[in-house]
């Protein structure tokens, strides 16, 4: 139940924690990868353990968020109404969010995460630059209300998470 209360503020604090501990190196996306979280003591999570389950709930709830804007925006063609979920999708689908909850060595027991993720951290951090480029494309042509595009855009986003899963998540 902690971890649920303290959630909110820990994500509030995460962008002064990343900043205060170097998490994130300057530059442009394409001149400098984010610095791998080594310990805890580099995040804003109490312990490896609560890294693992935020990450976990953060991507399923991720996976139901996707799966409503499919519904609203494929099947309902609904842009004004998957606003504030494409907002959420374009806040949460990002390096910043999830890249401090990725501590070095947090697989093995009681995690889907593999090993690779911390051996081939450039490519796996790249993959949410990726991720949130096709986010932005979905978000601009929802607004747009060109569902023509926006269902390219949603198979490219799911294209994305698959990719990554597929080399970096045990299933």
């Amino acid at each position: 139940m902690l971890l649920h209360l303290t959630k909110p503020l820990r994500l509030a604090q995460s962008a002064a924690a990343m900043a205060v501990f170097g998490l994130f190196s300057i530059g442009t996306h394409a001149e400098q990868m984010p610095v791998m979280p080594q310990s805890v003591d580099d995040t804003p999570f109490g312990s490896d353990r609560e890294a693992v389950i935020w990450r976990q709930d953060e991507l399923k709830d991720l996976e139901r968020l996707l799966r409503q804007l499919r519904f609203d925006l494929v099947n309902n063609q609904d842009a004004r109404g998957a606003a504030p979920r494409l907002a959420e999708l374009q806040e949460k689908a990002t390096q910043a969010h999830f890249l401090p909850a990725f501590i070095e060595g947090t697989h093995g027991r009681g995690s889907d995460a593999k090993p690779e993720i911390w051996e081939e951290w450039d490519n796996f951090a790249a993959g949410f630059i990726d991720l949130e480029e096709k986010v932005g494309v979905l978000v601009e042509a929802a607004e747009q209300e060109d569902y023509r595009a926006a269902t390219r855009a949603f198979s490219d986003v799911s294209l994305s998470c698959r990719s990554c899963h597929r080399a970096y998540r045990y299933d």
